[in-house]
C-alpha cells in the first residue's frame, strides 16, 4: 500500500526545518519544491526501498 510519508528536512539555504510529507508511490524521484521559509528552490532526490520507507535527500537547485 502506497501512503505520504512525514519527513523532516533542513533546507540547504536557510537551514529551518521543514516537515515534508514524501508519496511512496514512485521508487525513485528527483523533484523541485520551494522552501517554506526563505522560498528558494530545493531539489529532493527520493528512493524508496522494498520496504516502502523513504530515503530523502535535499540539494540546493545547482547541486550536481
Amino acid at each position: 500500500m502506497y501512503e505520504l510519508q512525514p519527513h523532516t528536512v533542513s533546507c540547504p539555504y536557510c537551514g529551518e526545518n521543514l516537515d515534508v510529507l514524501i508519496d511512496t508511490s514512485e521508487d525513485e524521484q528527483d523533484y523541485i519544491e520551494d522552501c517554506q521559509v526563505c522560498c528558494r528552490p530545493i531539489r529532493f532526490l527520493v528512493q524508496i526501498d522494498n520496504d516502502g520507507d523513504a530515503m530523502v535527500i535535499v540539494q540546493d537547485e545547482n547541486e550536481v
